[in-house]
């Protein structure tokens, strides 16, 4: 079973129902089905709550985040992360936390639609759609 580092903008997709919810959805549904293993860091589920709280309400946003939370385990970020993103060649450094903390855990795929934000690491770098082909092709 793939570990898979879930990004903000997936979660958003799929609680703000924009343009790629159906991808999202589908990805989201094999993680609640125990085919992948998802991960993702208190910064993003942070990311995820502020924009929420744009269309909705803290009420609303803290209820979802509940939610995926029962199928998305944290991760966490200690110095060693901080000191390996702050001198990474990421130009993002929100990218490079999330990223180092992943590589620490021994993740297999970031999922994402901004595939060029992570274009630096060893990392597979994947879209919802594009692991859920890989998926279902066996590619594993």
């Amino acid at each position: 079973m793939n570990n898979l580092f879930i990004d903000s903008d997936i979660l958003i997709d799929f609680l703000a129902k924009r343009t790629h919810y159906e991808e999202a959805y589908k990805l989201l549904s094999l993680i609640a089905e125990k085919k992948a293993n998802a991960f993702s860091t208190p910064l993003v589920f942070a990311n995820v709550h502020y924009i929420l709280t744009k269309f909705g309400n803290n009420k609303k946003s803290k209820m979802a985040l509940r939610i995926l939370r029962k199928n998305i385990s944290i991760l966490t970020m200690d110095e060693t992360v901080f000191d390996e993103a702050l001198d990474s060649s990421f130009t993002d450094f929100e990218d490079a936390l999330q990223y180092f903390s992943a590589l620490k855990f021994g993740i297999d795929f970031i999922v994402t639609r901004n595939k060029k934000d992570f274009s630096k690491g060893k990392i597979k770098i994947v879209t919802a759609g594009e692991y859920l082909s890989i998926h279902q092709a066996g590619q594993l």
